[in-house]
């Protein structure tokens, strides 16, 4: 099922349940920025937002979107899982990427795999930032044609093919059409 260009498996979320997924991102920034001994101006600096939305963010007020999800997980050291839940299903949309949550693994040596649903749509481009060191990412397109990599390395491929690529710097997702693809990001320990 599509809605407004987006693949859409399960119903759609009421407005009392994004209010609960809100409070429920928030609340976790915050117990994260507080864990790591971060002020709220320290935290907004590093992901280069400001402070008021990251406020309005762990006051479960703003809606955050992935590319301000990405951000804030990079200085917190955190997969984005860890902001978004792990409850299979768990959407996160960004300009022109939605991405859903199919499964997160954690592994004995403290190391994590999230798996994602991706849908770029028709000429979008993603800007990723730079996630922690040793980040590894790899795609497999399932349908249409996909340019991705790190900034000035991106490689193409197209239905049935793969890329993958450390993803310690920023990194891009661009396509001409619709594109579905499988995501899965390992995060060491």
């Amino acid at each position: 099922m599509t809605r407004k260009g987006r693949h859409v498996v399960e119903g759609v979320a009421s407005d009392s349940e994004r209010g609960d997924r809100r409070r429920d991102v928030g609340e976790r920034i915050s117990a994260l920025r507080t864990e790591r001994g971060l002020s709220l101006s320290a935290l907004a600096r590093a992901a280069g937002i400001g402070k008021g939305s990251l406020s309005e963010l762990e006051a479960g007020q703003r809606n955050p979107t992935l590319d301000t999800l990405y951000a804030v997980a990079g200085p917190l050291g955190v997969p984005l899982t860890a902001l978004l839940g792990e409850a299979s299903g768990t959407e996160g949309d960004g300009t022109h990427l939605t991405a859903r949550l199919l499964h997160v693994e954690h592994h004995d040596d403290g190391s994590t795999t999230e798996v994602f649903w991706l849908h770029v749509s028709s000429g979008g481009v993603r800007r990723s930032p730079a996630h922690g060191a040793g980040v590894v990412e790899h795609v497999r397109v399932v349908r249409g044609n996909l340019v991705a990599g790190p900034e000035g390395d991106e490689k193409a491929a197209g239905a049935g093919e793969s890329l993958q690529w450390i993803s310690d710097r920023p990194h891009t997702y661009r396509t001409d059409d619709d594109v579905l693809a499988v995501l899965t990001i390992d995060s060491p320990g």
